[in-house]
């Protein structure tokens, strides 16, 4: 069994469910998927880091990025899944977290990591749904001289999200879709 095919069978077992819920975007919806539920195994921890490092590389072969950030609070152990995989195979990826507020007290910082280091950066996400919660963190990241090469999700709900982040000039795309999880 392939990383992607043991990952997306760990999904389809772990995170994803029916049942009517609200969306951080607002919008009802009747299925859910939770990848936090597998992303902080150690399991789930190895096959994402893996494969977000994977796609990465194979969408900016020639010009790889510095870092890699995530949105709090589903794409920041996403974005330490990638670094620390990155570090394994020799490259030198920061992880940055990006706050969804700045912080009210101490630095109050809305990019959290070496942010001198990574100038750089793929935005990874655990489920697009809107974009809205992309473009915010694209907007953050940018507000702090970072230069964000792109998207690249674990889910994409297919609900506008990347048509919304492609109209922004951010190029997005997922590892899976809507289609891998219902018929």
């Amino acid at each position: 069994m392939t990383d992607r095919d043991a990952l997306l069978e760990r999904l389809r077992r772990d995170a994803w469910r029916r049942g009517r819920i609200r969306l951080a975007s607002g919008r009802e919806s009747d299925f859910f998927i939770d990848c936090k539920q597998v992303i902080l195994t150690g399991e789930g921890h190895r096959l994402v880091g893996s494969l977000l490092c994977d796609g990465i590389l194979s969408r900016w072969p020639g010009d790889p990025p510095d870092g890699v950030a995530g949105v709090a609070l589903g794409g920041c152990p996403l974005a330490s899944a990638v670094a620390l995989t990155a570090a394994l195979r020799g490259l030198v990826w920061d992880a940055l977290y990006v706050r969804k507020e700045p912080k009210d007290h101490g630095t109050a910082r809305r990019v959290e990591g070496r942010v001198g280091g990574a100038r750089r950066v793929v935005l990874v996400e655990d489920v697009i749904t809107t974009g809205g919660s992309s473009l915010a963190a694209v907007g953050a990241l940018k507000d702090e001289g970072f230069t964000v090469l792109g998207v690249l999700a674990l889910v994409d709900r297919e609900e506008g999200g990347m048509d919304t982040l492609g109209a922004a000039g951010v190029p997005a795309t997922a590892l899976f879709s809507r289609g891998d999880f219902l018929p």
